[in-house]
């Protein structure tokens, strides 16, 4: 997992789980400000995305990795919590803050050029396409309405297209 350098501890442990979720699940700053705990269930590894932007809603598998994390989470978090993320007073984090997090990590990890969160959504697009995943499975994964939205992340690697023809 990333872990942004400058901040220690629970910091570190949060930012890295924002970055993970936002990377596996393609989501968007807002989404990722108002992902509540009643959103997740730990047992049956299952997130339920609601998205932004009037995108259609889904449900993702959790993975391990995931999974580990949010439950190490959620045992460090005020038992109260509502939000997955939260600030250092206890509040849902907003979206600007998602924003700084994601940017810092980009810093940390010596990147030249400014990094946002909705890199990482793009991220996902571009690695479920190369993975070879069908474009409507990647539209109904991030939420888009429209299969133009999903059709950028086609433009892929030249091997993609080594095989269309047999001579």
């Amino acid at each position: 997992m990333i872990a942004v350098r400058q901040t220690g501890g629970r910091v570190a442990e949060r930012n890295a789980l924002l970055i993970l979720m936002a990377y596996r699940h393609g989501l968007r700053a807002s989404e990722l400000a108002q992902l509540r705990w009643d959103q997740i269930d730990l047992k049956a590894g299952v997130l339920h995305v609601t998205r932004r932007k009037n995108g259609s809603p889904s449900s993702h598998p959790l993975r391990g990795p995931e999974l580990r994390a949010l439950r190490s989470w959620k045992r460090q978090q005020d038992e109260m919590a509502s939000h997955v993320f939260t600030s250092l007073r206890g509040g849902p984090m907003g979206v600007r803050t998602v924003h700084y997090v994601v940017a810092e990590a980009g810093r940390a990890a010596g990147l030249k050029f400014p990094v946002h969160p909705h890199m990482l959504r793009h991220a996902t697009g571009f690695y479920l396409a190369n993975a070879g995943q069908d474009m409507r499975a990647i539209q109904l994964y991030l939420g888009h309405k429209y299969i133009q939205h999903t059709a950028r992340y086609t433009k892929l690697r030249l091997e993609r297209f080594k095989d269309f023809w047999h001579d």
